[in-house]
C-alpha cells in the first residue's frame, strides 16, 4: 500500500510540474468541456462512464472500475476571441472598432494542455490513483489598449490557468455500487494587462494607476478541496452516477487585490453532476450527463458591474464579471467497430453565462460558446497499449451588449459585442497492467 501511494505521489508531482504553464482555455464558462481524451471525444460525458485513469476529474467513484492502468495525453486548444466596441473619449464621438483577441503563437493563439493519470488496485474492491489535469482557464490577448480613448501602446488581456492534482481512493461497496473521494490540490495562476483606465474605480485611485489592478505580472495562489462520487448499476445495461465538488477556497491573488472582489479572491465554484450510461447494444454505449456550475456563488465572477457606477473594484460587493450559473448537457455515444477499434461522438450544450448588460468587462473574458460537437476514437496497439484521439469544435457565439457604461476615459461607452469559437484536438496513450 505504501509503495502504491508513493508511486502515485511521485507521478502527481512530476505531472504537476510538467503541466503548470499549459492549462489556459475556456469552454463551459471557464471549465473544460470534459476530462480525459476518451471522455472529451464523447462530449465530455463521464459521470457514469469511467474510461481511463483521468476518471477522478469527473467522478472519483469510477477509478475502481478502470482497474490497473496509466494514461498520458495532450490537447492542442485554439479559441478564436473577438470584441466589437463603440466608445470614445470625453471629447470625441464613439467609434465602432473590431478587436482581435487571439494574440499570436503558443500561449496566446493556441495552447498545449497535457494530462496524466495513474490507478492501481489495492485489492479487488479498492483502488488508489491520481489524476492531473487542467480544470480550465481563460486567455485573451488584444494588441491594443482597448479600454482607452488612445489605443496605442499597452496590450490588453488576461491569462488564467487552473491545475488540479487529484489523489483518489475508490471502493466497491458491492457488485453494483462504488464510491470515491478525490483530494484536489489546486494551483492557480493569473495575469492582467491594459486595465489602467479603470484606476478611478479602485480604492487607492490613480496615483499609481496599475497598482493592485493591472500589469503586475503573474500572481499565484493555492487551494485544497475535494470531490466525491457514486456510481451504481440500475440494471444489466443501465448505470447511474452522481458527483459533487464544493467550492474550493483559493488564496487571494494579492497582486490583483484591486481588480477582483473581496480583495483579490478568485475561488473555484461548486459544481455537481448526474449521469447515465446505457449499453444499448453489445457494441453501442450511450451516455448522458447534466452538470451545474455555481458561478453565482463566487463574488469576483458573479458580481454585476452595474455600469461601473457606485462600487469600487476589489470591494466585497465591487464590480465583477456578472456571470450567471451554468447548466450543461452532455450526450455521447461510443461504438465498438471491431476488437481493436472504438469510435466516439458527442454533443455538449449550455447557456453561456454572460448577460447582455455585462459584456463590457467580459471583453477580456468572452466565454460565450454554447454548443460543442466532438469525434473520437481508441485503437488497440501491439503490446497491449491504447491510442486515443479526439476533435472538438465549439460553434461561434456572439453576445450583443446593451446599456451605457461610464468609466474614466470613455464618456459614452456602449456595451461591447463579444464573440468566441473554438477548435481542439488531442491524443493520449494508455496501458493496462
Amino acid at each position: 500500500m505504501k509503495k502504491i501511494l508513493k508511486k502515485s505521489l511521485v507521478l502527481a508531482v512530476s505531472a504537476g510540474i510538467a503541466t503548470l504553464t499549459f492549462s489556459a482555455h475556456a469552454t463551459n464558462g471557464y471549465f473544460s468541456h470534459g476530462y480525459g481524451i476518451k471522455a472529451k471525444g464523447m462530449g465530455g460525458v463521464g459521470v457514469a462512464l469511467p474510461q481511463d485513469s483521468l476518471a477522478a476529474a469527473t467522478n472519483p467513484a469510477g477509478m475502481v472500475m478502470v482497474g490497473n492502468r496509466w494514461d498520458v495525453g495532450a490537447e492542442i486548444f485554439a479559441p478564436d476571441r473577438e470584441a466589437v466596441t463603440a466608445w470614445g473619449s470625453q471629447t470625441t464621438t464613439n467609434t465602432v472598432t473590431t478587436y482581435d483577441g487571439n494574440g499570436s503563437g503558443f500561449g496566446e493563439e493556441w495552447f498545449l494542455i497535457p494530462e496524466i493519470g495513474y490507478n492501481q488496485m489495492v485489492n479487488d474492491k479498492m483502488s488508489v490513483g491520481v489524476s492531473v489535469f487542467g480544470n480550465g482557464g481563460m486567455n485573451t490577448t488584444y494588441s491594443d489598449q482597448i479600454f482607452s480613448a488612445s489605443t496605442a501602446g499597452t496590450s490588453t488581456g488576461i491569462d488564467l490557468s487552473q491545475l488540479f492534482v487529484s489523489p483518489t481512493i475508490s471502493v466497491k461497496l458491492d457488485d453494483k455500487n462504488s464510491i470515491g473521494v478525490a483530494l484536489n490540490l489546486v494551483y492557480q495562476r493569473f495575469e492582467a494587462n491594459g486595465l489602467s483606465d479603470f484606476c478611478a474605480l479602485k480604492p487607492s485611485g490613480c496615483a499609481d494607476p496599475t497598482s493592485g489592478l493591472t500589469d503586475q505580472g503573474y500572481d499565484d495562489s493555492f487551494g485544497v478541496g475535494f470531490r466525491v462520487g457514486w456510481i451504481g448499476a440500475l440494471s444489466d445495461t443501465l448505470t447511474a452516477g452522481f458527483t459533487y465538488q464544493p467550492k474550493t477556497k483559493m488564496q487571494a491573488l494579492t497582486k490583483y487585490k484591486e481588480l477582483f472582489a473581496e480583495g483579490g479572491d478568485f475561488d473555484i465554484p461548486a459544481n455537481y453532476a448526474f449521469g447515465l450510461s446505457w449499453k444499448a447494444t453489445p457494441k453501442m454505449t450511450l451516455a448522458f450527463d447534466i452538470e451545474e456550475i455555481k458561478y453565482s456563488h463566487i463574488k469576483s465572477i458573479a458580481n454585476v458591474n452595474n455600469g461601473f457606477v457606485g462600487g469600487q473594484l476589489g470591494a466585497t460587493n465591487g464590480p465583477g464579471f456578472g456571470w450567471d450559473d451554468m447548466t450543461i448537457y452532455k450526450l455521447g455515444a461510443s461504438f465498438q467497430v471491431n476488437k481493436d477499434l472504438v469510435i466516439r461522438a458527442g454533443w455538449n450544450h449550455s447557456n453561456q453565462p454572460i448577460p447582455q448588460g455585462e459584456t463590457l468587462f467580459n471583453v477580456i473574458a468572452p466565454a460565450v460558446v454554447e454548443d460543442h460537437v466532438t469525434l473520437g476514437f481508441t485503437m488497440n496497439m501491439k503490446g497491449g497499449g491504447e491510442l486515443s484521439g479526439y476533435y472538438m469544435h465549439a460553434f461561434e457565439e456572439t453576445v450583443n451588449g446593451t446599456g451605457v457604461v461610464a468609466f474614466p476615459n470613455a464618456q459614452n461607452a456602449g456595451g461591447a459585442d463579444i464573440s468566441m469559437s473554438q477548435n481542439a484536438f488531442g491524443i493520449a496513450y494508455g496501458k493496462k497492467f
